[in-house]
């Protein structure tokens, strides 16, 4: 019998660990556009040496100035991690490099420490010192010349007009024009407000809009809503009748076919053809036997197709208008631009902050300034943080480029023509060819767009795979879709393909599929069945 006992043992393993600053990199390069701005604008707040680049001269240090006072003593980051960031951040180094041997990082050129020295000295050479400025003469002053004319003509010659530099407004924020989105609730107590009705009856009536869901059905049943209400079940079944009666029509049904009766009501429709067809013979309806409907009703096939067209136009969720998903903000990262034959890849950098390094806290640095120990490895700390935020920035921005670069070299038909030229493209392939992980290129494309002459897409939008088949392979499954949807259109809706004669079809064209893929397909693009599709004449 074995015995439980506490042993030391030794194992050799190999493991993949990811560095802060490798994994910094790796959640910058999924970020899209909007994700970016807000990422970097909470950097700014929480690290002081980083700072918005603005037109105004203001004291930066460059990177290059700052390398020898991070590599001093007190070092921060652990040498391991430090050859693991520049192997993953640094690797292709040319696309760092400027023109004139400066390094870019991000969009601002950082010039080398030599240049920046060499700039130092000059501007120090130019610079007059104290006992230049004594030798020096001052000149006469006129009291003429300290007349400022031109606030004088704003002021009195002209007081109907202000000029933009002389008048400065304070604008209210445009989020202050916004409105909150009405939802379903609110739309119906705002009807509710101006009814006249009992109290009682409008307290269980306020009941009954809370307890309906996002399609506008009712959830819960009268005996519940009375009961937990304390309400009388007379007067919630007449609180139900006053719910009914808002708009939008159909709202407060407790199944998809109350639903459609009350909107057939709503527009006094009450007794004819459509509503004895949702009343009765709703499942006659479903698998469209017309004649069956016009023989048991006793009405020419000509109304019960007219009633029909009416049902179609019907909403069996009259709640989801006020309760869907608000627009969803899309700005393009990316815009292909087209220029003669060839297409200009461009980032979308409008209103990204351009980051740089703040000056004032490199004084800190040096002990001579009496900055203690603590001081010195806090504003260490921050300056390396800040310079590895902007490489990752800027490594970014090379990946998305070169993801982009590879797109237009395969896509170039789909940019000209349209869709029916897109290709087949693995994500694998392209990161064979960019010389980077396939991971990598899957963060790239996450949730961004890109502007193209064709519209706004997904850059996932483009990979897809091919289709099997001689000619299959020069097709990728979102325009398999669309031939599957177009045979479907083009049909005869008395005898409807299946999907038996679609696979046909696609293999009379060299694409090799089968059934079970075509229904797949079907279903995804919620398209009926072939019996549900078929019209009975």
């Amino acid at each position: 019998m074995s015995l439980l006992s506490p042993r030391l043992q030794l194992k050799v393993a190999q493991k993949q660990i990811l560095t802060p600053g490798l994994v910094q990199m790796v959640t910058v390069l999924q970020l899209n556009r909007l994700e970016l701005k807000e990422m970097i604008t909470q950097e700014i707040v929480k690290n002081p040496v980083l700072e918005e680049s603005t037109e105004e001269p203001g004291d930066e240090i460059t990177a290059d100035e700052l390398k020898p006072l991070l590599e001093a003593s007190e070092p921060v980051v652990d040498p391991a991690d430090k050859q693991l960031l520049e192997a993953a951040v640094l690797t292709d180094a040319n696309s760092l490099i400027g023109s004139d041997g400066d390094v870019a990082i991000n969009g601002n050129l950082f010039p080398d420490a030599e240049e920046a020295s060499a700039a130092v000295a000059v501007t120090e050479a130019e610079t007059p010192t104290p006992a230049d400025q004594l030798l020096e003469t001052p000149a006469a002053t006129d009291p003429f010349d300290e007349i400022d004319f031109g606030s004088f003509f704003d002021d009195y010659l002209d007081p109907g007009y202000k000029s933009p530099a002389s008048e400065s407004v304070e604008k209210p924020s445009f989020e202050t024009f916004l409105s909150a989105p009405v939802t379903l609730g609110d739309h119906l107590r705002s009807q509710l407000s101006v009814s006249v009705m009992p109290d009682e009856v409008r307290d269980a009536a306020e009941s009954i809009i809370g307890n309906l869901d996002e399609d506008g059905y009712l959830s819960a049943s009268l005996e519940e809503i009375a009961a937990m209400g304390d309400h009388k079940p007379e007067i919630v079944e007449k609180a139900l009748k006053v719910v009914h009666s808002l708009d939008p029509a159909g709202v407060g049904a407790r199944n998809p076919r109350e639903c459609l009766l009350l909107q057939i009501e709503s527009v006094n429709g009450k007794g004819g053809v459509a509503w004895q067809i949702v009343s009765n013979h709703l499942r006659l309806l479903e698998t469209r036997q017309y004649k069956e409907i016009a023989k048991v009703l006793g009405r020419p096939l000509d109304h019960v197709e007219v009633a029909v067209r009416m049902i179609q136009h019907l909403n069996p969720r009259p709640g989801l208008r006020y309760s869907g998903a608000g627009a969803r903000v899309v700005e393009p990262d990316v815009y292909f631009i087209k220029d003669g034959d060839d297409y200009i890849i461009q980032m979308n950098d409008e209103d990204v902050p351009q980051l740089r390094l703040n000056a004032q806290y490199r004084k800190m640095l040096d002990r001579d300034n009496g900055a203690t120990k603590e001081v010195r490895d806090y504003v260490r700390e921050r300056y390396t943080s800040a310079i590895q935020l902007m490489k990752n920035i800027e490594q970014r921005k090379q990946t998305i480029m070169k993801v982009c670069q590879a797109i237009v070299r395969r896509q170039t038909e789909f940019l000209s023509s349209g869709l029916d030229h897109l290709k087949p493209m693995m994500i694998k392939e392209v990161a064979e060819e960019v010389g980077v992980h396939p991971s990598t290129v899957s963060r790239a494309v996450a949730s961004k767009y890109v502007h193209t002459p064709q519209g706004v897409f997904e850059l996932r939008y483009f990979f897809s795979e091919a289709v099997q088949g001689p000619l299959g392979g020069a097709t990728p499954l979102l325009l398999l879709k669309r031939m599957v949807k177009k045979m479907i259109d083009e049909e005869d809706r008395t005898k409807p393909l299946t999907d038996e004669q679609i696979t046909s079809l696609l293999q009379t064209q060299g694409i090799n599929v089968t059934r079970r893929t075509v229904a797949k397909y079907r279903e995804d693009m919620k398209i009926p069945s072939t019996h549900q599709r078929r019209v009975r004449n």
